[in-house]
């Protein structure tokens, strides 16, 4: 029997690209893709430039002056949307390519979906070496975009345009799925950008993307049950599948239900409103007394949606002879630590778990000390963030106190931003939000530098949100081109930069194992001629487009809070800070490598100190 022939179109391989991703649906019918951010160069200017042109009205187009931090601002888009949206990243060969691959393993480290659509040399190999190709005398396929394989959930070359048939269903499956999500590369060959192909028609024809949640298997929920039914002191640990899975509610309905107190890794913070009876705030090396304390004496925890990284366990010596039952959509993670392993959807899995718990509660007093220490916890972040007069400079809980204060409902309203140094520890204890969401911390590769691309990326998911931008002054230095994208696009973020004048947080570090302060600090730096500079950041932010000024104190702090709020384009504000102060209260031990010989008797105390606190490890 015959068939008719299907119709195809005939475009190039770059513009089927564009055309089948600005095609692709939300279940809400939202564009699955907000567009692409895109840095041009000889690699995919003529190809994928012309593509993104054509498709402009349907697939938008965004310039930054960075490749790193353009796909640091499409990962916090993705993250602001709770992975059920996205973004694609170009960049021309060579250094616009590896730039990009800091960027990969942040979103492979934290779980979060982002198409990378790097150029890559001719496959015809007619211009050989082409400009900026890395050539390998052993392998003459190689090019620097191999070395976006170990960092992506899935890795392509198209070198044929029908490939794309294949590659690109591919590519948004893993994307989107719940346990494999992650970057994804699709190395474009720049001749073959512009080849042309007859494609089928239907292959660009409007289509929903459907987010699976995986069921939970009754007999891990069955096994799960019985381990919390023997439990009088368990404890959940939320992570980032709370939110990314959105069971925040499903949460909270099986901790009131059950009487189970909540701690919350970085990840997961906001899974639970800050000022819930059972919160107990943040858990481990930046955690609360509360959670830390209670982590300790519990029989069982309930981990949820988290990868058990090292400052949730506190290099695995926080949660003593406890029995771990993890919930996890991702296997390789819920079987970490050799705990009971129930793998599925962090919603699915706790209504059935919760089923399967009819009528079980936790222990009476049990539920009592996590009340009143969850209490306690909040009365001392309050007197903490409410200091109005500090003598001397300030630390960064004393500003975070200063920020949250300029708002009058900043617990709903603003999303705070960071990713490294010391400011995650002191926003992961100090920082109050009742939204999930309303706390985006990209800590799982504690990037220096994501931050104000990530307030970006954030500001362009939720732009009814105040953004608030929290950072270092070693991190502003790292990356801050993205404040005039912001500008340009009329995104407006508030950027707090709290100046102690060098790595604070490393320099603390250093002298906790035994060292004497040394490169850190900038006044501890190898120095010659005038010395280190004297940054005026409030002038340079000027110079990118901003509003700014720097402030003296806490009060004029507040008060530049609120000119910030009324502003109507980005503005930062700067503020010195003491590199010595941090908040006591909280944490845990943490596991730095000491030398093991030293000529310094301080890294010799330290390193007796280090192999005492090790024997508390888990095995």
């Amino acid at each position: 029997m015959s068939t008719l022939p299907k119709s195809t179109i005939r475009l190039t391989m770059a513009q089927a690209l564009v055309r089948y991703l600005a095609a692709l649906r939300t279940p809400d019918q939202q564009p699955l893709f907000g567009g692409a951010f895109a840095i041009f160069g000889h690699g995919n200017v003529a190809g994928l430039g012309e593509a993104l042109y054509q498709y402009r009205e349907q697939f938008p187009t965004y310039r930054a002056h960075n490749e790193q931090a353009m796909a640091h601002a499409a990962i916090a888009y993705a993250k602001a949307h709770m992975r059920r949206r996205m973004m694609a990243v170009t960049s021309s060969i060579g250094p616009g390519a590896t730039n990009l691959l800091t960027a990969a393993a942040l979103a492979h480290v934290n779980r979060l979906p982002v198409l990378l659509l790097p150029g890559d040399v001719f496959v015809s190999r007619a211009p050989d070496p082409v400009l900026q190709q890395l050539e390998d005398g052993g392998d003459g396929s190689v090019s620097v975009n191999d070395a976006f394989k170990p960092l992506s959930r899935y890795f392509d070359r198209i070198i044929y345009p029908e490939q794309l048939l294949t590659a690109l269903p591919r590519a948004i499956a893993a994307l989107t799925d719940p346990a494999a999500c992650g970057p994804v590369t699709l190395s474009l060959p720049q001749d073959v950008q512009t080849m042309a192909y007859d494609y089928p028609e239907e292959f660009f024809e409007p289509r929903i993307v459907r987010f699976r949640a995986l069921p939970a298997v009754e007999s891990e929920l069955e096994e799960a049950a019985a381990l919390l039914k023997k439990a009088r002191q368990p404890l959940i640990v939320a992570g980032g599948g709370v939110l990314y899975g959105e069971a925040s509610a499903a949460l909270r309905a099986f901790a009131e239900r059950h009487g189970v107190p909540v701690a919350e890794t970085q990840a997961g913070k906001g899974a639970l409103p800050w000022d819930h009876p059972l919160q107990l705030g943040a858990i481990g090396v930046t955690g609360s007394p509360a959670a830390n304390a209670l982590a300790a004496d519990a029989d069982l925890v309930l981990a949820v949606g988290t990868r058990l990284q090292d400052f949730t366990t506190g290099s695995n010596s926080l949660f003593g002879d406890a029995q771990l039952v993890s919930l996890n959509v991702n296997a390789f993670d819920a079987l970490k630590r050799r705990g009971l392993a129930v793998q599925a959807d962090a919603s699915l899995a706790l209504q059935g778990l919760s089923r399967q718990l009819e009528g079980w509660h936790s222990a009476g007093q049990w539920r009592e000390r996590a009340q009143q220490a969850g209490t306690a916890w909040r009365e001392t972040v309050a007197a903490i963030t409410g200091k109005r007069e500090v003598a001397g400079l300030p630390y960064d809980g004393e500003v975070i106190g200063a920020v949250q204060r300029s708002s009058p409902d900043s617990t709903a309203c603003d999303i705070v931003v960071c990713a490294a140094g010391t400011l995650p520890a002191e926003l992961h204890k100090l920082w109050r939000t009742s939204t999930p969401g309303g706390y985006h911390m990209e800590y799982g590769y504690s990037c220096m530098g994501y931050e104000i691309a990530g307030g970006l990326g954030v500001k362009m998911a939720k732009p009814d949100a105040e953004v608030i931008v929290m950072v270092g002054d070693g991190s502003y230095l790292m990356m801050n081109s993205e404040i005039a994208t912001s500008v340009m696009l009329d995104k407006k973020l508030i950027i707090v930069v709290l100046d102690n004048r060098g790595y604070g947080c490393i320099n603390r570090l250093q002298q906790a194992c035994g060292n004497a302060p040394f490169n850190n600090m900038l006044a501890d730096c190898l120095q010659a001629g005038d010395g280190a500079p004297q940054i005026d950041f409030a002038l340079h932010a000027r110079s990118l487009g901003a509003l700014s000024e720097h402030v003296a104190d806490i009060a004029g702090l507040e008060q530049a809070m609120l000119r910030a709020r009324a502003a109507t384009r980005t503005y930062l504000i700067c503020i010195n800070t003491d590199d010595t102060r941090t908040t006591e209260e909280g944490g845990c031990w943490w596991e730095v490598a000491v030398p093991a010989v030293s000529t310094q008797e301080g890294v010799r105390a330290a390193r007796a100190r280090y192999e005492t606190e090790r024997l508390k490890q888990r095995n």
